[in-house]
């Protein structure tokens, strides 16, 4: 195993699945960014620019979801001529995949291969509880341990009560004050990115996310804009995915401001995003329980304890209707694309 490919997460889960695929003009390599038809990959040796081959695909499955993107371990092949392919995506570990517009997409992978997803939302001009809760569900769906970055907590009077707010929203989960400027807590996101591992930023923009890239990296690697002081916003600065290698091994993952996230309907992120309206769920009389005045419902009498607050419950309500929507529009596009095969000859 290469020292470079090693401390890019490169193991012998990832070696045995490439075996197979071994021929003398391949190489493996992971995507550094991922355009139309074109991947930057690191190799063992170096970056190489790659169109994509006939098939490429994961694990079989036909689905644009499936092509490759930043993060992605593949298998290139080197034709005559200096000419390189994406031939074959190794399995993935994790992936960050939100719902798409378009109803015919199953969706849009942000980022792959990451071992902790950090949500990250700034203390100026204040998190947002419901953004934050969306995208701790999109991240415990990704496979990979989330994590909660509050960044610009220098421009916080009580950063610390606001990062206690957060962590009301995230049990169990690590929730860290960062301030670049001042460099505090710097060294605690780094030790997430440690060699042989991959972290990867999830927010909106104008939340910090490259200014982090950039303090990780030690030098400027991802540009930066100013945002407005009223609404601390901010144009998209960084409009690709793309996998920076940082001096002290492993890699960062810093992914486009997103305005929305749409959730899928698969897995249990929001579930787990939830966890104590789940456990609350589970105690309800009914199997089939709404929690809306149903008798015997757990969730209703933690409501009117006041040991579930009616904000918490009411986000958790409105994730799981869109969960539910995207379920049954699946099943509609599933169905028609079954009749669709049924009907050629």
């Amino acid at each position: 195993m290469s020292q470079m490919l090693s401390r890019l997460g490169w193991d012998e889960t990832l070696a045995s699945a490439y075996r197979v695929l071994d021929r003398p003009d391949s190489l493996p390599g992971r995507v550094l960014r991922a355009d139309r038809g074109v991947c930057t990959v690191m190799t063992e040796q170096q970056t190489e620019r790659a169109s994509l081959g006939g098939g490429v695909l994961v694990s079989g499955a036909r689905d644009p979801a499936d092509l490759p993107c930043a993060g992605d371990w593949v298998v290139l092949r080197r034709w005559p001529g200096h000419r390189v392919t994406v031939e074959c995506v190794l399995p993935r570990r994790t992936a960050l995949i939100r719902r798409t517009a378009d109803k015919d997409a199953s969706g849009q992978v942000l980022a792959a291969n990451m071992d902790t997803v950090a949500v990250v939302e700034p203390m100026h001009p204040e998190p947002v509880d419901a953004r934050v809760e969306r995208l701790l569900a999109l991240a415990w769906e990704s496979g990979a341990d989330p994590v909660v970055f509050l960044t610009k907590c220098d421009t916080s009077a009580e950063p610390e009560a606001v990062a206690r707010q957060i962590a009301g929203l995230a049990p169990g989960i690590p929730v860290v004050a960062v301030s670049v400027r001042l460099g505090l807590g710097v060294e605690q996101v780094r030790a997430y990115a440690r060699s042989g591992r991959t972290l990867a930023l999830l927010g909106r923009s104008g939340a910090g996310k490259s200014t982090l890239v950039n303090a990780l990296a030690g030098t400027p690697v991802m540009p930066v804009q100013q945002i407005r002081d009223a609404d601390g916003k901010g144009r998209h600065t960084t409009a690709y995915r793309n996998l920076v290698l940082l001096p002290q091994g492993g890699a960062v993952l810093d992914t486009p401001g997103i305005r929305g996230v749409g959730l899928l309907e698969t897995g249990t992120g929001l579930d787990r995003a939830f966890a104590e309206v789940t456990a609350l769920a589970e105690q309800c009389r009914f199997d089939d329980c709404r929690h809306e005045g149903e008798p015997g419902c757990a969730v209703a009498a933690a409501l009117a304890d006041g040991m579930l607050s009616p904000r918490r419950l009411e986000s958790w309500r409105k994730l799981r209707r869109e969960v539910e929507v995207e379920s049954a529009r699946r099943s509609v596009r599933l169905a028609e694309a079954a009749g669709k095969r049924r009907r050629r000859p």
